[in-house]
């Protein structure tokens, strides 16, 4: 154990400190960063926080009901001013003291017309403030619990005729973990399976397999590589999932709607579930097939291979939302290659029997264990092996023996 370790520790850390590893991890929050630091800016620049006024021909606003200004907001509502005629309202605007002003008509509680007059279109923050503004002044003579009622607006709500399920407000993040989870996971694979595909030819075309298992058994140095490779892929996903989580909560003070997102759902649980033993089976593939090719060159085209299955729940995912009970949807929750991203996808649209959850994540994990063993026998068999390549009756052993 303590080799495995010894392994373990010098894979991890010769990855880790690396300069290209660091900015691999740092490049997706800093994008990440940047393009919220633009949003903000843009949103900045066009920004105008000067007030819009109202005439009010009906008489209908004697003691107007104004909404608070929210101190945590970055861009706060903009004030809704009120005038005794148009023509104050006029030298406002020609002053450039306001956006513009709306005119309540005379018969306003019957027809509803309002007139704007502005030398440009008012931002939409000035107008979303004055909507809201008449909205609550409608409303403010009516028992609280109908206010807060109407002023939510309507809410459509799909259930299961079970009951089961439910899709409404906020469910786009349902969909939006697996789906982001799935490319994130992609660029993991490909980055870390290359790590430990790489190390194991590597040290086999310059000889230092010979020197390294006179110390260390093949077991154990492989074991002690794919745990070391798979933690240096774990960091890098741990660290790109936590960045737009801590991001979110950031920004939630800030941003109302944020609040009502939830990350933590079942789907992530589930995807998360998926995930893991997925990446440790790619990775241990990934592997084994170094382990049985006589160059860097050649096992990086065979192992371009595993990325194919990893994209095709994305070809199908008009597929997979629209019918998520296909027989080929339940195919691809269930084939370990495509269950980490088709599961979770299903699992947001509708019920997935529960039988069929438990079978794709445990066969998940036994393909896990047997992709580790193959692994390691590859890299046995084939460790001393220069110019020739490990045929695959060999690996299984289904090879007949000379008598």
């Amino acid at each position: 154990m303590k080799k495995i370790w010894r392994v373990f520790l010098y894979e991890y850390l010769r990855h880790v400190l690396r300069k290209r590893f660091i900015f691999a991890v740092l490049s997706l929050p800093m994008i990440v960063v940047a393009m919220g630091i633009f949003g903000v800016i843009m949103v900045a620049l066009q920004y105008d926080g000067r007030p819009v006024g109202y005439v009010d021909l009906a008489n209908w606003l004697a003691n107007p009901v104004e909404s608070a200004p929210d101190a945590a907001e970055l861009f706060r509502d903009v004030e809704i001013v009120a005038f005794p005629g148009e023509e104050a309202a006029l030298q406002a605007l020609e002053k450039g003291e306001i956006q513009g002003y709306y005119v309540f008509s005379k018969n306003y509680l019957e027809s509803g017309e309002v007139r704007l007059v502005a030398k440009e279109t008012p931002s939409q923050g000035a107008q979303t403030a004055f909507e809201s503004f008449v909205r609550e002044n409608l409303v403010k003579d009516l028992p609280k619990e109908v206010q807060i009622r109407l002023l939510s607006g309507d809410r459509l709500n799909i259930q299961t005729l079970d009951g089961s399920r439910q899709s409404g407000e906020g469910r786009w993040v349902e969909i939006a973990i697996p789906l982001a989870t799935g490319v994130l996971f992609m660029f993991v694979v490909n980055m870390t399976g290359g790590y430990l595909l790489r190390a194991v030819v590597e040290e086999k075309e310059n000889r230092t397999m010979e020197i390294v298992i006179t110390s260390v058994s093949p077991t154990q140095l492989m074991a002690g590589k794919i745990v070391g490779n798979l933690s240096v892929g774990l960091t890098q996903l741990f660290l790109w999932l936590v960045a737009p989580i801590a991001g979110l909560i950031f920004l939630r003070s800030f941003v109302p709607w944020i609040q009502s997102i939830q990350v933590f759902t079942p789907t992530f649980w589930l995807t998360m579930a998926a995930i893991l033993p997925a990446f440790i089976m790619v990775a241990a593939l990934m592997a084994a097939v170094g382990a049985t090719a006589t160059e860097t060159s050649e096992a990086s085209a065979v192992a371009g291979w595993f990325t194919i299955p990893l994209v095709m729940p994305y070809w199908f995912m008009s597929l997979l939302m629209k019918n998520p009970n296909a027989p080929l949807s339940v195919v691809m929750s269930l084939f370990p290659l495509t269950a980490p991203v088709t599961l979770p996808v299903r699992f947001a649209f509708t019920t997935v029997p529960v039988w069929q959850t438990a079978f794709s994540i445990a066969l998940l994990y036994v393909c896990a264990a047997a992709s580790i063993w193959l692994a390691g026998r590859a890299f046995r068999l084939g460790m001393l092996r220069y110019g020739k390549r490990l045929a695959l009756k060999e690996l299984f052993g289904l090879e007949k023996k000379a008598l």
